[in-house]
């Protein structure tokens, strides 16, 4: 383990109670994230690939162990503190896009710089070029009712980028996409996170979208079974 990982996850477990029987959704998991990488947590449904991911972003808190972020003891802040650190830190791509539907491409995108209270002049252009960025020149007035899956998941891509992230969490973010759509989005994602410099962390059950990332950590019923790193032999845990 590196002290010098972006992210340092140790000996995370997350037990959830179901009645009176405990469910154990992650058990004694330990990774490092480094900046700039894009991770894959592969995983079938129910393997605790998006427990993990909850994890590291701090949407969840473990049971027991330790996430850091840098020098923040994500497991240690409150919900206030993580909310201001997601705010200032992190971008979320979700399978089902969550845009607001009464508001334009452009309101959307901007949404994130408005709860940071970024004034209007300088917000409205960086949402222009970050919807620019991801081939949607021209639709920044269109409501997610007049786009297909593909461009509302462009503008979760837009909106994820425009507050320039430390780490960028995509859940299942081609999940409702046919498999062309899904190759444009994956291409889109895995070019903006690399010319910026952006921790992509991405959660699937599918080896083909795992395929684009630097390295696959598969989980199965909660466990890391193999790390695959390009390059580099793989290493089972």
């Amino acid at each position: 383990m590196d002290d010098n990982a972006l992210i340092r996850i140790r000996h995370v477990r997350k037990v959830y109670l179901m009645g009176e029987e405990k469910v154990v959704a992650l058990d004694d998991v330990s990774l490092d994230i480094y900046k700039g990488e894009f991770v894959c947590f592969l995983g079938t449904s129910g393997s605790g690939k998006s427990t993990f991911l909850n994890m590291v972003a701090g949407l969840e808190k473990p049971t027991r162990g330790e996430v850091w972020i840098g020098k923040v003891p994500i497991h240690k802040l409150n919900e206030a503190q993580v909310t201001i650190f997601r705010q200032k830190n992190i971008g979320f791509i979700f399978q089902a896009y969550h845009l607001m539907q009464s508001m334009t491409a452009l309101e959307n995108v901007a949404l994130p710089l408005m709860l940071k209270g970024v004034p209007k002049e300088i917000r409205e252009p960086a949402a222009k070029k970050a919807l620019a960025q991801v081939g949607l020149k021209g639709y920044e007035g269109r409501k997610p009712n007049q786009m297909s899956g593909g461009q509302q998941q462009r503008v979760g891509i837009a909106r994820a980028l425009v507050v320039k992230p430390k780490i960028i969490f995509a859940d299942e973010p081609t999940g409702n996409l046919d498999s062309h759509t899904t190759k444009d989005v994956m291409d889109l994602i895995s070019k903006e996170t690399k010319e910026n410099g952006t921790t992509l962390i991405l959660v699937t059950h599918d080896r083909s979208i795992a395929d684009y990332a630097d390295k696959i950590v598969t989980i199965q019923d909660g466990n890391i079974i193999n790390v695959e790193v390009k390059g580099k032999k793989n290493e089972t845990a």
